[in-house]
């Protein structure tokens, strides 16, 4: 077992053994449920679907419901699988980030980051822009500049770098150190920033 679901519940600092302070982002690592186990002679592999933060049953679908029900827990709001070596839990078993997780290991954390809706060039590629407006470009600051490729082949290329939606896609954060760990309050403080409003779920795997 490798990872967690958990929820961005926002970003404060601590201080270290050195007095230096350092920003953390709070993770909200509530048990989560063993909702299915799934083998290598069934599947193909084997895995475990981990499911996090309950939603009322009338929200939930008759399938779900009953897929739910199986594992003997309340309908849930995220559902992800964990990829593992060899199956030592039971369906309705709860993981908790102290079975997965110590002080001082470095994690990655995958998000949906935030949205930021159409940007042009500059914000979403970083491009320089014009610079010093000399030479009449009194409104071309922040365009892309010429974007055709002549006369062959006379078309624009695929993948150019032009303005578009930004944002909200799925993010892999790596490397980032467990600085803090609340057992009994299912909270993990993890060193810098990871992808995603607050409130987001995120996924924490080693």
């Amino acid at each position: 077992m490798n990872g967690i679901i958990g929820k961005k519940m926002g970003m404060t600092s601590v201080f270290d053994e050195d007095g230096r302070n350092i920003p953390v982002t709070v993770i909200d690592a509530s048990p989560n449920v063993i909702t299915q186990i799934k083998s290598e002679e069934v599947d193909g592999y084997n895995a475990l679907q981990l499911a996090y933060d309950d939603k009322k049953a009338k929200n939930e679908s008759q399938a779900m419901q009953g897929h739910f029900k199986k594992a003997g827990t309340a309908p849930k709001r995220k559902l992800a699988e964990f990829e593992l070596d060899e199956l030592d839990k039971n369906l309705g078993d709860t993981i908790t980030i102290s079975e997965i997780f110590e002080e001082g290991d470095y994690v990655n954390v995958i998000g949906t980051s935030k949205g930021k809706g159409f940007q042009g060039v500059v914000k979403r590629h970083g491009f320089g822009g014009v610079g010093d407006a000399t030479h009449g470009q009194h409104n071309r600051m922040r365009a892309p500049g010429a974007i055709g490729a002549c006369a062959t082949p006379s078309k624009v290329i695929k993948g150019m770098k032009m303005g578009g939606r930004t944002g909200n896609s799925r993010v892999k954060t790596k490397n980032l150190e467990v600085i803090k760990i609340f057992a009994e309050k299912h909270l993990m403080l993890i060193k810098g920033c990871v992808p995603g409003h607050k409130g987001a779920y995120v996924i924490v795997e080693k």
